[in-house]
C-alpha cells in the first residue's frame, strides 16, 4: 500500500513551501508529550523559516519564540467542553484570519472541524486515532465521526506508515499523506563509554537495565510492563527497571510495589536514563509513532515496544523486538532475553541508530509537513476560484 509523498507536489506548491510567506494557526489539545513537542518543533521551523505562526493551545505548553501563541484551554474529553471551546476557537479564527488552520490531536480535530466545516484549508494530523483510545461501546461513533468529518478535511497527515494503513482499512476517505515523526532534537548516538559516564552520574550499578520513558497512563501501558517485570526477574534476578515519567496511574503502579523497579518520577531530560539504559521498553496500547521510541532509537539504545502504529520502525531497522498489545509473558521474554545477554543489545542499538539518522531526519519531515499545508492552501485557493 502507497500514499502520497508531499515531495511531490512541486508544480502545484512550488518547489520549497516556503517560497512565499503564509499565515498558518496550530490548534493543540495537549500542552505536553509527544504531541506538544511535535507542535512546538514544526512551528519553531516555520517561523524560522518566514511563516506567521501561531498556535492556540493551553497556557502550561511551552513559548516558543517568534510564534505568536493564543489560549484555548480545551479539555482532553470528547464531549466536555465543545460548546465553549468552539466559541473560543471561533473567535481565534476570526482575529487571525489564517491561511490554513493545522489540527493536531483529536479534541482539535474535533472542535476544528466543526468550526471551520471547509469554510478555509484545514489539515489534520491525528497522531493516533481517537478510536483507539476507546471502549468498544464508544469507538464506533469516533469512527463515524472520522468518516464524517474527512469532507471538511483537506489533507490528513499520518505519521507513520501503520496510522496510514489504519485510515484506508476504516473507510476513512480523505486526502492522505506520511509524514514520518522525526527524532526530536538533542539525541546524538552514545556508545559502551557514555553509558558507563551516565550509570555514574544516577549513582547506578551494574546491573542489566531497562528504562521506560513515558506519561503513566493507560495508553502508554505501565500496568502491563510491571504485571511481567516479576517473569523478567525470574530468569534475571539481577534485572532492573526504572520507569522515568508521571502521571494519573502513577500511584497505582507504585503501589504494586514490583521489587527491581523503580519510579524515577518527570524530569525536563530523561536523556541520563536512556543513555543508562541497555534498553529502552514502550509497552503501548496504542500510537502514532512513539517520540520517545525515535529518541531511543537515535541514541543507539535496542528498542522493545508492543505491535502499535509506528513500531514497524523497530521491525524494519532490527533494533530489537514488536511484542503483541497487552501480552506481559511475550513482553517479558523479549526483554528477559536481552537483559539477560542471550542476545546483543549494542547491536541492536547501532542498527536502530543507523535507521533513525536515515529516514527520521528532522528537516526533510519538517519540510514535508510544511509542504502538506502549503499544498492544501494552493488546493483551497483554487477550489475557491472555481
Amino acid at each position: 500500500m502507497t500514499f502520497t509523498d508531499p515531495a511531490g507536489w512541486r508544480g502545484v506548491s512550488g518547489a520549497d513551501p516556503f517560497d512565499s510567506q503564509m499565515r498558518v494557526l496550530h490548534v493543540a489539545q495537549p500542552v505536553d508529550a509527544g504531541v506538544a513537542g511535535y507542535v512546538e518543533a514544526l512551528s519553531r521551523f516555520q517561523v524560522e523559516r518566514g511563516w506567521d505562526v501561531h498556535v492556540a493551545t493551553g497556557a502550561e505548553a511551552n513559548v516558543v519564540p517568534g510564534v505568536t501563541r493564543h489560549l484555548w484551554a480545551a479539555a482532553r474529553s470528547p464531549v466536555h467542553g465543545v460548546r465553549s471551546e468552539s466559541a473560543v476557537l471561533a473567535t481565534i479564527i476570526d482575529l487571525i484570519d489564517p491561511a490554513v488552520v493545522v489540527l493536531h490531536s483529536a479534541k482539535a480535530g474535533l472542535v476544528g472541524r466543526l468550526v471551520i466545516r471547509a469554510s478555509r484549508p484545514t489539515v489534520y494530523l491525528p497522531h493516533a486515532w481517537s478510536f483507539l483510545a476507546l471502549s468498544a461501546k464508544l469507538a464506533p461513533a469516533a469512527l463515524n465521526w472520522e468518516r464524517q468529518a474527512a469532507r471538511w478535511t483537506n489533507a490528513v497527515i499520518a505519521v507513520s506508515d501503520a496510522e496510514a494503513e489504519l485510515t484506508v482499512e476504516r473507510g476513512i476517505h480523505v486526502p492522505l499523506f506520511v509524514v514520518r515523526n522525526p527524532v526530536p532534537p538533542g539525541w546524538p548516538q552514545v556508545d559502551a563509554a557514555d553509558r558507563a559516564a551516565a550509570r555514574s552520574e544516577l549513582g547506578l550499578g551494574d546491573a542489566p537495565l531497562a528504562v521506560s520513558v513515558g506519561r503513566l497512563s493507560r495508553q502508554k501501558g505501565h500496568d502491563v510492563l510491571i504485571e511481567a517485570w516479576p517473569q523478567v526477574l525470574q530468569r534475571v534476578p539481577q534485572a532492573q527497571l526504572v520507569i522515568v515519567g508521571d502521571g494519573e496511574l502513577r500511584a497505582q503502579l507504585e503501589n504494586a510495589g514490583t521489587p527491581g523497579v523503580t519510579f524515577a518520577g518527570s524530569m525536563p531530560d530523561p536523556r541520563p536514563w536512556v543513555s543508562a539504559a541497555d534498553l529502552v521498553v514502550l509497552p503501548s496500547r496504542w500510537e502514532g509513532m512513539s517520540l520517545a521510541m525515535l529518541e531511543a532509537l537515535a541514541a543507539g539504545r535496542s528498542v522493545v515496544t508492543t505491535d502499535v502504529a509506528g513500531s514497524e520502525v523497530v521491525t524494519r531497522s532490527g533494533a530489537g523486538a514488536v511484542v503483541p498489545v497487552e501480552d506481559p509473558t511475550r513482553l517479558a521474554d523479549a526483554l528477559a532475553e536481552r537483559l539477560s545477554g542471550q542476545l546483543d543489545t549494542d547491536a541492536e542499538g547501532r542498527l536502530g541508530a543507523d535507521h533513525a539518522r536515515l529516514e527520521h531526519d528532522r528537516n526533510r519531515s519538517l519540510t514535508r509537513a510544511s509542504a502538506v499545508i502549503s499544498r492544501a492552501h494552493a488546493f483551497g485557493r483554487l477550489r475557491d476560484a472555481e
